[in-house]
């Protein structure tokens, strides 16, 4: 049992959701937000970093997404569905224009083809949780 899961079943209070898929949805959004960060930084440390500037911004905009995500998914008590729903939906968006943007560079840097599958995994596991939310 990862730690995620372990605490996800040590709170008090339960969310109603499926915790396999938010164990899923928080540890995807945990990697997610790790490695947009570390692209942004291998993105800044290459020849021509202003060429690669829209590529680090929607990595930092992906990482920031994806850490919120994370910590709305870890509170439990007072759960709003509502919330919930739009914050996985902004994390499917961001996670999309990342990995989109990072797979157009994959070819030359293995830091965005790392990050497009992250990011493409993240999509998948905030999409499958928040379409068994209803």
């Amino acid at each position: 049992m990862t730690d995620v899961a372990a605490m996800i079943d040590a709170h008090p209070t339960s969310v109603g959701l499926d915790k396999s898929l938010l164990v899923a949805t928080v540890e995807a959004a945990l990697s997610c937000s790790q490695t947009c960060t570390a692209c942004a930084d291998a993105c800044l440390a290459e020849g021509s970093p202003a060429e690669m500037a829209r590529c680090i911004r929607t990595d930092l905009d992906c990482a920031d997404i994806c850490a919120t995500t994370v910590r709305i998914l870890s509170r439990h008590t007072a759960y709003d569905a509502t919330i919930t729903k739009a914050q996985l939906q902004a994390c499917i968006a961001a996670c999309k224009a990342c990995g989109d943007e990072c797979a157009g560079h994959a070819d030359m840097h293995a830091h965005c083809r790392v990050c497009a599958q992250a990011c493409r995994a993240c999509e998948r596991a905030c999409q499958q949780l928040l379409d068994s939310i209803g």
